[in-house]
């Protein structure tokens, strides 16, 4: 485990295998590197840790917390209380970023010497596979 690093992205997840693994992977693939990745898993009862574990398996920068189900503001909490990082991101499992969001929001906050830096989203149909 790493001692510190600039940005910390913590997820909450409940029961979110389905979607899990692109949320994973739109963060180990950023292209800003010096991040940490804690899972907290809010009680899942699918496979949702089995997938965690799967990819702490092949990079360390990623951490999970079980809890029993207190719902995601407790699990990002608990996901705080261990985060090492200069910045905190928060991103739901159902959820991802584009490949260099993380690049972007860290530039621009040692630019601004910001304390908080806030961009848009968009939505995502996963249905029809597109952005609205």
């Amino acid at each position: 485990m790493q001692n510190s690093c600039q940005i910390s992205i913590i997820i909450p997840a409940f029961n979110a295998e389905e979607y899990i693994e692109q949320c994973l992977d739109s963060i180990i693939n950023q292209t800003f590197k010096d991040i940490e990745i804690i899972v907290v898993d809010d009680g899942s009862t699918d496979s949702t840790e089995k997938i965690v574990r799967r990819y702490m398996a092949t990079d360390t920068r990623i951490r999970i917390v079980k809890q029993p189900n207190m719902h995601a503001g407790i699990a990002r909490n608990a996901g705080k209380r261990i985060a090492i990082g200069k910045y905190l991101l928060f991103l739901d499992a159902d959820d991802f970023y584009e490949l260099d969001m993380l690049e972007k929001m860290y530039l621009s906050a040692e630019e601004h010497q910001t304390d908080i830096t806030i961009c848009r989203s968009d939505y995502y149909n996963c249905i029809a596979n597109e952005f609205m």
